[in-house]
Order: C-alpha cells, then sequence, then structure tokens
C-alpha cells in the first residue's frame, strides 16, 4: 500500500476520521480512529511502556488495525487505528 500524509487539526482527544478517496478511478472509504492511551491506566504504570502499550490494545476492538503509533509524552500517548474491512461476502450471512 503506498501512503499520503494529510495533516488532521489537532484536538484534545479521540478522533473519527473517515476519508474518501478515489485511486484509479476506484472510489474507497476509509475510516481512522486516534484515541490516546494513558500510562496511568496500566495495570503497572511505572512498567516498561511497550509492555504497557500491549497490555491496552489487548483490551481494544478488534475490528480495528493499529495503523501508527504516535509520540508518547509522559501522560499518554496516541494511536491510530484504521478500520478492518468487511468481505462483500461476508455481509450476506
Amino acid at each position: 500500500m503506498s501512503y499520503i500524509a494529510i495533516p488532521i487539526p489537532q484536538d484534545g482527544g479521540k478522533q473519527d476520521i473517515q476519508i474518501d478517496v478515489t485511486v484509479n478511478n476506484q472510489k474507497q472509504s476509509l475510516h481512522y480512529k486516534v484515541e490516546l492511551f494513558y500510562w496511568d491506566e496500566c495495570q503497572n504504570p511505572q512498567g516498561h511502556r511497550a509492555d504497557c502499550i500491549s497490555e491496552l490494545l489487548a483490551k481494544h476492538d478488534p475490528s480495528w488495525t493499529v495503523y501508527y503509533i504516535g509520540a508518547p509524552t509522559d501522560d499518554f500517548v496516541p494511536i491510530t487505528f484504521i478500520q478492518k474491512k468487511i468481505s462483500p461476502s461476508l455481509h450476506s450471512l
């Protein structure tokens, strides 16, 4: 997959982003969200941050895939997710 960067206005919390694109005359709708995960929500907030992120993501909605992990601050880490596509054949089930 190729990538382009789109500036998104900074908001203090969760962001829900819907992008409609046309590539080679084929329209696609992409759905992203950015969530802030706070270190103090971990079982061991003083532990290794990679373990904390893994713990927080284990509880996350499986219909979303991690797309990007942003720069952490002393309080939180922003994580961008992309919604998984459902195969058209699965809609009819």
